[in-house]
Order: C-alpha cells, then structure tokens, then sequence
C-alpha cells in the first residue's frame, strides 16, 4: 500500500485518467474529490461490500417457478421464429 501525505488542494493521480483532490480537512474527516473517465464507477467500500453482497444473494436465489418457466420457454429461446430472429 502507497500511503501519501497532501494538504487541501493537493491532488494525486492514479494512472493518466484518475485524478484524487483533497478538498477540505476537519472535524475528523477528509471530503476528497475524485475525476474518473466517464463510464467508471466510483463508490465507498461499504457500498461496494453491500453490492457485492446482494449480487452474491441475488445469484444463489433461483424464483421456485423459474424452473417451470425455463422448461416452457426454453424451445422458443433455443429455436425462435423467423419474426424473432436477429
């Protein structure tokens, strides 16, 4: 781990595309600002733990009628007709 000391207005860049700003110190806390190329994600670890969390939860959970639906559908899904197909 890189561990860095800046004051506010300071800023540190990761790669060419990712730029970090201190923006205030106080009571505690460091308010950061952080310019990323569009399309890139940026949240707080907790969020990103409770993303992963319920996208854990969501793949380990199948619906109990998914089984009958795929079982009913799946001949349309593997075969469609001629106005369905790319």
């Amino acid at each position: 781990m890189l561990v860095l000391t800046r004051r506010r207005g300071q800023a540190i860049c990761i790669g060419e595309h990712i730029r970090v700003l201190v923006t205030r110190i106080g009571d505690g806390q460091v308010r950061l600002g952080i310019e990323t190329p569009q399309g890139v994600s940026v949240l707080r670890e907790e969020l990103l733990d409770s993303v992963r969390k319920a996208n854990r939860a969501a793949r380990e959970t199948v619906p109990d009628n998914f089984t009958h639906w795929l079982q009913v559908h799946r001949p349309a899904l593997d075969h469609p007709s001629p106005e369905e197909a790319p």
